[in-house]
């Protein structure tokens, strides 16, 4: 088999980031048969699986960040990829390479054909992938994997596992179609991923939640860790002068210690809350005998590194890409682009948005906070809102004159912004981590136009 085709192979499997799942398409019984079939890789890891609607990829890649600087060799699973599939399964900060991909799809695809021929249903897209980063773990002989989950919690394929650890992120609106309308039964759906007698840790902090998992955690005597009532964090930033970009810290209280103040290789207070997770989920690893050391800490949330989060890509305008693709989250992007980075001159938003999201409460947030709006669609998933549709929705929040452009390429239109930007100004593309990928890779594919 070549690269071409074990791709071929994975990317002709149903896609729910394409499309979107149905109630009742998501289930674990075609994911329990897959990995059967392989041998229960799942079985013989050591996992720390993440879920919440916000903050998990993050959270997953501090972790892996402070699990390697404490020696361990990691595995990490995410999704969806920025530019690349290969992103979704790393091993020491490594992408799988294609030789890799093509060994683990040459030993998956007789156990999916074989499924199919049987009638026990055909594998998706993610739960191919899903396979695919656990028998490469296994293969690899990952000592820690970090597993993000992709979709709710109960019903998603990674699900399968019985983690060391649980974390449950933020919760907030997002896939209300398949998790509920209501933040209790979202909740419900990320509580799913809690395993009987294991411990978890949640930096969710919405009142409706909360109660759901406490009760869930005590249903299945599951030690629960929760922000604000069984560990607390600070945050702060300071700015060498004013033109200059925030430098950010945590500091982190448990009912072990009161951490030193830790520097943040990611911005935003947000970011801060997702780091005292870590902290905890820490603190929990070490109370069941995995040696952590504060030094490896401090090191992973110093040097931790997630693309399209506040990324800035370009200076002189500053160029910020971002993956917001909530109301939450793009709040909490317009918290941290006031907070972190002086406003010089003008702001010049660059945004686009998928038809299944909340995109009116989106706009309503981003009103008034740019001089400049640039709204686009990106070109690779048929999700994309047309940008006619994004500037007559934004003007129904727009009560005064605003001045909107709209531009079928998401790469024109981010050109268009870099055209009518000065050097003191800052540029925010975001909406969309679909977008995030198409825009992040063209642009770095002309690194000296971009500088």
């Amino acid at each position: 088999m070549t690269y071409e085709q074990a791709l071929a192979f994975w990317y002709g499997r149903i896609d729910y980031e394409r499309r979107t799942p149905l109630p009742g398409d998501l289930k674990l019984d075609r994911m329990r048969r897959l990995l059967h079939g392989l041998g229960n890789p799942h079985e013989r890891l050591n996992i720390v699986h993440i879920a919440g609607t916000k903050g998990k990829g993050s959270t997953a890649a501090m972790l892996e960040a402070v699990l390697r600087q404490a020696g361990y060799r990691t595995g990490l699973f995410t999704s969806p990829h920025l530019s690349d599939v290969s992103e979704r399964i790393r091993i020491n900060g490594e992408p799988i390479s294609p030789a890799e991909i093509v060994a683990c799809i040459e030993q998956a695809r007789p156990v999916v054909q074989q499924m199919e021929q049987r009638g026990q249903g055909s594998p998706t897209f993610f739960e191919v992938g899903t396979a695919l980063g656990i028998l490469h773990f296994w293969r690899r002989r990952v000592e820690w994997a970090v597993v993000e989950v992709g979709l709710g919690g109960r019903f998603d394929s990674t699900n399968v596992c019985f983690p060391v650890l649980s974390i449950i992120t933020s919760i907030s609106y997002d896939h209300m179609q398949q998790l509920g309308h209501e933040l209790w039964m979202i909740a419900r759906e990320k509580a799913g991923i809690i395993k009987p007698g294991r411990p978890v840790v949640s930096t969710a902090m919405a009142a409706e939640a909360r109660p759901v998992l406490i009760r869930t955690a005590e249903e299945r005597g599951s030690r629960l860790m929760l922000l604000e009532r069984d560990f607390h964090c600070r945050y702060e930033w300071q700015r060498p002068d004013p033109t200059a970009e925030a430098i950010p810290w945590v500091q982190v209280t448990t009912a072990a210690r009161t951490w030193p103040p830790l520097r943040l290789g990611l911005l935003g207070r947000h970011q801060g809350i997702n780091a005292a997770g870590v902290v905890a989920a820490v603190e929990e690893l070490r109370r069941v005998g995995w040696p952590i050391s504060d030094a490896a800490v401090q090191r992973g949330l110093a040097e931790v590194r997630w693309p399209a989060r506040l990324e800035t890509l370009q200076t002189h305008p500053r160029l910020i890409l971002d993956c917001a693709h909530n109301v939450a989250s793009i709040e909490a992007l317009i918290d941290t682009l006031n907070e972190s980075f002086p406003r010089l001159g003008q702001r010049i938003l660059v945004f686009a948005a998928s038809s299944d999201k909340d995109v009116v409460g989106m706009l309503r947030v981003l009103a008034g906070q740019f001089d400049h709006y640039l709204l686009t669609r990106y070109g690779n998933n048929p999700r994309a809102v047309p940008p006619e549709k994004l500037a007559t929705w934004l003007h129904s929040v727009v009560p005064g004159p605003i001045e909107v452009s709209t531009y079928d390429d998401a790469l024109t239109a981010v050109r268009a912004a870099q055209q009518l930007a000065t050097p003191n100004d800052l540029i925010c593309v975001t909406g969309s981590v679909f977008l995030a990928g198409e825009v992040r890779a063209k642009l770095l594919q002309a690194p000296s136009e971009n500088r």
